[in-house]
């Protein structure tokens, strides 16, 4: 069977707790949705290197520099939750920015358990830089698509990440 671009197009597969051979036979890896998205990834990766400029700031980096914006002050538990980082990666990320004088910590006037962080005036330098080296990378990325097709692809991949989400164990 064939798309509509004259590429083998995926079976449609029904879940089975048994083997069927027709399924393994069928197996075409570039129709397999975690392939497409680990290649979309690498895209999207390679283009932001290329564009992001000095300081080199990884995707997680620039991701906490732009919630802090975002924000203004955020403790760093809530940071996490915003980009989708656990604790270990956040304290890394967070620590990473603070040695580069980007972030700085406070403490929470209401509650002084909690470290607060702020972007520094190079901090948002940099990021507001950044920003308008990377913002337009979905709509290049995207440049295949028509508004339209750009507009319900972004909504449905927001639903699959949203449901994915939703479906994963909370530790």
């Amino acid at each position: 069977m064939e798309n509509q671009d004259g590429q083998r197009a995926a079976p449609e597969y029904q879940t089975s707790d048994s083997r069927d051979d027709a399924i393994v036979d069928a197996y075409i890896l570039e129709a397999q949705v975690g392939h497409l998205f680990r290649r979309g990834h690498q895209q999207a990766k390679a283009m932001f290197a290329e564009r992001i400029g000095e300081p080199k700031l990884t995707p997680r980096q620039f991701a906490a520099l732009v919630k802090i914006r975002e924000h203004d002050k955020v403790s760093q538990n809530l940071l996490g939750r915003m980009t989708a980082m656990d604790p270990a990666t956040v304290q890394g990320v967070v620590r990473r920015l603070s040695d580069k004088s980007l972030v700085t910590r406070e403490d929470d006037p209401d509650d002084q358990r909690r470290t607060l962080l702020r972007l520094t005036p190079a901090g948002r330098r940099v990021i507001e830089d950044a920003i308008q080296r990377v913002g337009v990378m979905t709509h290049d990325l995207l440049k295949p698509l028509s508004a339209q097709e750009r507009e319900v692809f972004l909504a449905m991949l927001r639903r699959v990440v949203v449901s994915s989400e939703e479906r994963r164990p909370r530790n």
